[in-house]
C-alpha cells in the first residue's frame, strides 16, 4: 500500500505544481504592459482569406464587414476559398466583391488542407502581400481589424491572434459557454503570456501571418486543430506569437449539444494529434533553447490530455488504497471533493472575475454561468471519449446567424483593457 501512497503524493504535487504556474502565469494579464514602439512606419497590403464550405447564409456579412474597414480599400484584398461547395457560396461572395477560388478535393477536406492549396498558388505568383489574415465564413470584423494589425506588423510581429469574439453568446447554454470560455482563455492565457514575454497561441481565427513566413513551405498542417499545430512549430522555432486586443472579429458558435460535441470531439482529436506529432520536438526545443517560452509551450501541450490522464490516474490511486483499506470512506468522498469541486465550480467564480475585469454585462449570462460547468464538464467526457473512440472525419458546423457588423459592435467597448 505504500506504493499507492508514494503515488498519489507524486501526482497530486504534479497537479499542484502545474497549476500553480498556470496560476502565476494569470496574474501577468492583471498588469497593463507599455505598448510595443513602431519599428516601421507603413500602410502594408493585406490578403484577406476565408475558406467556406457551403457558407452562403452567412459569408456575404463578412465580406461588407472587410469592405468597411477604416483602411485603405486599394491596399487589401478579399479571397474566398469555396471549398467543396454544393450551394451558392462562391455567387454570393462574388457578388459582395470577393475574389473567388473554387477548389474540389473531397480526399483532403479540412481548413489547413484550403489554405496550403490557396496560398501555394500566391507563393507561385510571387504575389505582392505583406501578410494576410484568416478568417472563418460565419465571422463579422471590427472596422479597425486591419488598422491595428497593421500596427502590429510596424512593430515587427510576425503571427499575431486578434481577439475572438462571441456575436451570439446568449442564444443558448451552449453560446454562453462558448463565450465565457473565450473570454477567460484571452485573458488568462493570451494576455497573459503576451504581456509576460510568452507565447499565445493562434485561435483558429481572426489571425494574421506575415507573408514571408509561409513562403518556404506553405501552410503545412496536417492535424484537425491547424491552428494549434501552426503555434506549436513556430514556438518549437523559437518564434513568439503576437497578440492583438483590439484586432476584433466576432465568431458564431453552435446552440445545439450536439453540434458542440461533434465540434469539441473533432478540437480534442486534433490536440491528440499534435501530441504525438510535437511533444517530443517540443521538449528537444526547450531543452536545446533553455527559453521560457519554450517551456510554456511544451506545457501547454502536457497540460491538456496528459494532465486529464493524471487526474484520472489519481482518483483511481485513491480507489485502489480505499479497496484496499488504506483509507476511510469519508477520506475518499474528501479527496473526490478536492478534484471535482475546484474542477466543476472554480471555472465560474474565474468566469465572473473575467467578465467584471472585461466589463461584460453579467445579467443576460447568467443562465450560461449557471450552465458553465455543465459545459466544462461535458469537455471532459469528451476527452475521455477521445482517449478511446477517435474519429478524424470533419464535419461540418452550420452557420446561420444573420448578423451584420453593427449589431456587435457595442460589446467591444467590454473589452478594453
Amino acid at each position: 500500500m505504500d506504493y499507492l501512497y508514494i503515488l498519489r503524493e507524486a501526482l497530486v504535487w504534479t497537479i499542484t505544481i502545474f497549476w500553480l504556474y498556470q496560476i502565476m502565469v494569470s496574474l501577468c494579464s492583471l498588469v497593463k504592459i507599455k505598448d510595443k514602439p513602431l519599428k516601421i512606419k507603413k500602410d502594408h497590403r493585406f490578403m484577406a482569406i476565408i475558406p467556406a464550405h457551403n457558407e452562403e447564409a452567412v459569408i456575404g456579412n463578412l465580406i461588407e464587414s472587410l469592405n468597411k474597414q477604416n483602411y485603405k480599400r486599394e491596399l487589401y484584398d478579399i479571397y474566398v476559398i469555396a471549398d467543396n461547395c454544393t450551394d451558392n457560396t462562391a455567387r454570393v461572395a462574388k457578388e459582395a466583391g470577393a475574389i473567388v477560388y473554387e477548389r474540389y478535393n473531397t480526399t483532403q477536406k479540412t481548413k489547413g488542407y484550403a489554405l496550403n492549396w490557396f496560398l501555394q498558388q500566391k507563393i507561385k505568383e510571387d504575389a505582392p502581400y505583406d501578410a494576410f489574415f484568416v478568417f472563418d465564413a460565419d465571422n463579422i470584423v471590427d472596422p479597425n481589424f486591419i488598422k491595428n494589425m497593421n500596427k502590429k506588423l510596424c512593430q515587427g510581429e510576425d503571427v499575431v491572434q486578434g481577439y475572438r469574439d462571441i456575436k451570439n453568446p446568449t442564444d443558448s447554454w451552449i453560446t454562453a459557454g462558448y463565450a465565457i470560455f473565450y473570454w477567460t482563455m484571452h485573458r488568462f492565457y493570451h494576455l497573459a503570456r503576451y504581456n509576460l514575454g510568452l507565447s499565445p497561441l493562434l485561435n483558429g481565427t481572426g489571425f494574421m501571418v506575415r507573408f514571408d513566413v509561409i513562403k518556404p513551405q506553405g501552410w503545412d498542417t496536417i492535424t484537425l486543430t491547424e491552428d494549434i499545430e501552426f503555434s506549436l512549430k513556430q514556438i518549437i522555432k523559437g518564434k513568439r506569437l503576437g497578440w492583438a486586443t483590439d484586432a476584433i472579429c466576432y465568431d458564431e458558435q453552435p446552440v445545439g449539444f450536439k453540434q458542440s460535441w461533434s465540434q469539441r470531439s473533432r478540437w480534442t482529436v486534433g490536440h491528440i494529434q499534435c501530441i504525438k506529432e510535437y511533444t517530443k520536438q517540443l521538449a528537444i526545443a526547450a531543452k536545446e533553447n533553455k527559453t521560457m517560452m519554450n517551456f510554456d509551450g511544451l506545457l501547454y501541450i502536457v497540460g491538456s490530455i496528459p494532465m486529464f490522464i493524471i487526474t484520472l490516474v489519481l482518483l483511481a490511486t485513491n480507489f485502489l488504497m480505499y479497496a484496499g483499506n488504506g483509507m476511510t470512506e469519508a477520506e475518499l468522498l474528501i479527496n473526490i471533493a478536492r478534484y471535482f469541486i475546484p474542477t466543476f465550480f472554480l471555472p465560474i467564480g474565474t468566469a465572473i472575475i473575467v467578465m467584471l475585469l472585461d466589463r461584460r454585462p453579467i445579467k443576460p449570462m447568467l443562465k450560461g454561468l449557471v450552465c458553465y460547468p455543465l459545459f466544462m464538464g461535458s469537455w471532459l467526457l469528451i476527452n475521455f471519449k477521445c482517449l478511446f473512440k477517435r474519429e478524424t472525419t470533419w464535419e461540418k458546423i452550420n452557420h446561420v446567424r444573420d448578423i451584420k457588423i453593427g449589431e456587435a459592435e457595442p460589446s467591444k467597448e467590454a473589452i478594453k483593457y
